[in-house]
């Protein structure tokens, strides 16, 4: 296994790695597997609407399912069951860091595992022991990439692939979000998180998405239930190709093989029945990813830029960088310089019910309005970026001026160039930025921050 660019190469050639979400779940036995023929039969199940491997997903899975990985041809990332741990309290360190030492010791020498992943969707109060985790794994297994933790909290300073974690059910937004994703973005200093940019030279995949519901009348799935087969088939067609068709990505992770207890997303049944028309699967899967025709072996480090911070996002935050905001539908005109906000109440970013370290004002309604002053000397800038923890639809103003807006969300703070929207906006003194974020359905928040940078 080669890192080279964006590129995980196996044996020096770009194999797309398409992979599902497996839980290693039986009706029979839960965690146990009824037989060893029901081992090998879930990887041929998976081999068969065209995956090549799997996320282990968190659960150290039996060496026999292990021997048959090998055996077939299928590609595997090991993982840790760290759902449940208090982070917070260092005594849970010492045990998981010796369990997986025992993990690491044990299946390394399986050819199938491809890379090592010992948490999931962690909050931030892991990164500690996750770093810890990271560079034992380097030191006792250094012929794998290993990622910090998969979906969000990457703490390390110095990852060898990172990842994320996006369920948005409607392709054409899906495939806009991850074309733009790999553009040429300002770098912000890396304090600033993964989306900043100072780590987009490296591996970077999908590893959960879809998990498109079906016949969820008794557990649930992501998003609305397709109203056809029709209409499944075109939204998983739509997900996967916005992912195969994009060379930046060497792979990516499907959820989930199989039905899971309440989780009504596999692409088979809890019994391992089919659910779908497994050739149309493989047809789409195994089409030629772009990654396999033209992999990014190098990317270009983008000139050094000196940062100017002018508005501080939650990373920065002290005196004088409150926001004021409401909650209730502002009069018009509340996007620009001296509309009247002083019955606004006034807070700290980031706003909403999820950020968890940086999170400092609870925000749990359907809209909020932010607006704050800040001041600039010199409007002069060769570049402007804009750093925003968005979910979900956002616009932000300057000067009563529109410079970005977005559906959807993302999973983390992102970095976006700003540079043309800007110009002509800023004026010497006093500023206003004004933001309007409205929440749909699951979690929200709203961080903005603005840089200026020459």
């Amino acid at each position: 296994v080669d890192i080279q660019g964006r590129a995980i190469l196996l044996n020096g050639k770009p194999v797309f790695q398409r992979l599902v979400l497996d839980q290693g779940f039986y009706p029979e036995g839960v965690w146990t597997a009824p037989t060893d023929e029901a081992l090998a039969r879930d990887i041929e199940l998976s081999k068969s609407v065209g995956f090549n491997g799997a996320r282990l997903h968190q659960k150290v899975f039996e060496p026999r399912f292990l021997y048959h990985a090998d055996r077939l041809g299928y590609l595997l990332w090991g993982e840790y069951p760290s759902f449940g741990v208090d982070y917070s309290n260092p005594a849970t360190d010492e045990p998981i860091i010796r369990e997986w030492q025992e993990i690491l010791d044990r299946d390394r020498n399986h050819p199938s595992i491809v890379g090592w992943c010992p948490f999931n969707e962690t909050p931030p109060e892991a990164g500690r022991v996750q770093r810890i985790v990271v560079d034992l794994t380097r030191e006792l297994e250094p012929t794998r990439p290993v990622i910090e933790t998969s979906g969000w909290t990457h703490t390390h300073p110095h990852p060898e692939v990172l990842d994320a974690h996006d369920y948005n059910q409607d392709p054409e937004s899906f495939k806009s979000k991850w074309d733009s994703f790999f553009h040429s973005v300002p770098e912000l200093p890396s304090k600033y998180g993964v989306g900043a940019g100072a780590h987009l030279r490296i591996p970077f995949f999908v590893s959960e998405f879809g998990g498109i519901g079906w016949n969820i009348s008794e557990g649930w799935g992501y998003g609305n239930t397709p109203e056809s087969l029709d209409a499944f088939y075109a939204r998983f067609e739509g997900l996967v190709e916005a992912l195969l068709f994009n060379p930046n990505f060497f792979g990516y992770c499907y959820t989930q093989l199989t039905n899971i207890e309440q989780e009504q997303n596999g692409v088979f049944t809890y019994d391992r029945e089919p659910k779908f028309d497994a050739e149309k699967l493989h047809a789409i899967q195994t089409q030629t990813a772009a990654f396999e025709k033209d992999p990014v072996l190098v990317v270009e480090k983008p000139e050094s830029v000196e940062w100017k911070v002018v508005v501080e996002p939650a990373h920065d935050q002290g005196p004088g960088t409150e926001w004021r905001y409401t909650t209730d539908n502002p009069a018009e005109g509340w996007e620009r310089p001296g509309f009247d906000d002083k019955q606004w109440k006034t807070s700290q970013a980031g706003f909403g019910d999820r950020g968890k370290k940086l999170l400092s004002t609870r925000w749990d309604t359907e809209d909020i309005w932010l607006r704050r002053e800040f001041e600039v000397q010199d409007v002069s800038f060769e570049r402007a970026a804009a750093l925003i923890f968005y979910d979900n639809k956002t616009e932000v103003y300057v000067n009563g001026e529109l410079i970005w807006e977005k559906g959807s969300w993302n999973n983390a703070y992102e970095v976006f160039d700003v540079t043309e929207a800007l110009k002509g906006k800023l004026k010497e003194g006093t500023n206003t930025i004004a933001v309007h974020t409205h929440q749909d359905e699951g979690g929200q928040y709203i961080d903005v921050g603005l840089f200026l940078g020459r």
